[in-house]
């Protein structure tokens, strides 16, 4: 097995560290934390971490591909990167590192509505290959111009969130001054001193913004304005009245994510939505709930044949990821792990990250004697 990564770096929880070091504190703990106590953080990888495979030694093998086929389009391993908020407070210009990493190992990207990067960007460093995942907004004239941009910028599939009702209360964002609206208090700026080379990258790509909304902001707005504009632009609830229009809208494939029970999948069904993904936002929402296996392995069981159900949040590894996909995703999506890559290792975090994952889920198929991502499933312990 060749290998294409930095070996001083050979997990994610190596990368995790090393960003630890590279980032200043606020950017770090906004990455890294959940919500509340961080329960449901954390059960998402333990829980994840309790499903185990099983491996036929004797049975004769052809060799393991990664290939996996998603909404007609093979890729190239059957992960993508997640959507991700403000990702060039945590490393400057990560959101376009991570776009042209995605298109080089051809696996799907997906931009966030209020991330540092604009559509018709990561579009372009894609070859009109990126997702674009769409924050609700409250008026249906600014709703439908990004959904125009989106399709102007070819996005072959709209994500669409249902699980940010409210924000996710985040104590350690409040005490930095991250919540809504942000603020750079005296430490802030002194943890920004003691990461020059962060301080040096931010200076060279400027100071991160909403790269997608900038035409529908005011200009000079202070910190109090911003945080009241957003709060006013946009609605995260969705409901029949609002997918409704989006599905009627949207020509590609719509993707409902943040799903986490039978109801919302049936219902997403019932709107012609051609895929779910199964997540609880890395645990950043709801701490009381579910990690996701639980319910990824009944939404599966139960709608496989009728919707493409994928998964999100808790995924750190190769094995999570055939862990996650025997227990019946068709896909899977990682955020923070991408993030620590980038974070650790600036322009090279994307290809380390992705190489190394790749080369860590190869080693899992060959080890199992799994040939194809979908005969995962025949390897689960039940």
């Amino acid at each position: 097995m060749v290998m294409k990564f930095d070996t001083r770096y050979p997990s994610i929880d190596d990368l995790r560290t090393r960003a630890q070091k590279k980032i200043p504190k606020f950017a770090f703990e906004y990455l890294d934390g959940g919500c509340n106590e961080d329960v449901n953080l954390f059960r998402n990888t333990s829980e994840l971490r309790e499903v185990q495979l099983k491996p036929n030694y004797l049975r004769k093998h052809h060799g393991s591909a990664l290939k996996t086929r998603l909404f007609g389009v093979e890729y190239d391993a059957p992960f993508g990167i997640a959507p991700v908020g403000l990702q060039g407070l945590m490393w400057p210009n990560s959101p376009e590192i991570l776009a042209k990493a995605a298109f080089e190992h051809n696996i799907p990207f997906i931009l966030s509505t209020v991330t540092t990067t604009s559509i018709e960007r990561a579009s372009e460093l894609t070859e009109g290959k990126a997702w674009f995942q769409l924050y609700h907004p409250t008026e249906d004239k600014l709703r439908d111009d990004i959904i125009n941009r989106a399709a102007a910028a070819e996005c072959p599939v709209l994500v669409i969130l249902c699980d940010v009702p409210t924000f996710g209360f985040r104590p350690r964002d409040i005490r930095n001054g991250l919540a809504m609206p942000p603020k750079m208090t005296l430490s802030n700026i002194l943890q920004v001193f003691g990461r020059p080379h962060w301080a040096l990258e931010t200076l060279k790509y400027g100071q991160p913004n909403f790269a997608t909304l900038k035409p529908y902001m005011p200009k000079g707005l202070d910190l109090k304005q911003l945080g009241k504009f957003m709060d006013q632009t946009f609605s995260g609830r969705l409901n029949e009245e609002k997918i409704k229009p989006i599905r009627d809208m949207w020509k590609g494939k719509l993707v409902l994510k943040g799903v986490a029970s039978e109801y919302d999948t049936e219902e997403a069904i019932r709107l012609g939505i051609d895929g779910v993904i199964v997540s609880n936002h890395g645990g950043r929402q709801l701490d009381a709930g579910q990690s996701t296996v639980k319910p990824l392995s009944i939404i599966a069981a139960k709608y496989g044949d009728k919707i493409e159900v994928m998964m999100d949040s808790g995924i750190r590894s190769g094995p999570d990821v055939a862990r996650a996909m025997a227990s019946g995703a068709k896909f899977t999506f990682m955020g923070r792990s991408f993030m620590y890559g980038v974070s650790a290792l600036g322009k090279k975090g994307g290809n380390h990250t992705i190489s190394l994952l790749k080369t860590e889920l190869q080693q899992v198929m060959e080890q199992l004697c799994c040939e194809k991502t979908t005969d995962f499933p025949n390897h689960l312990i039940k």
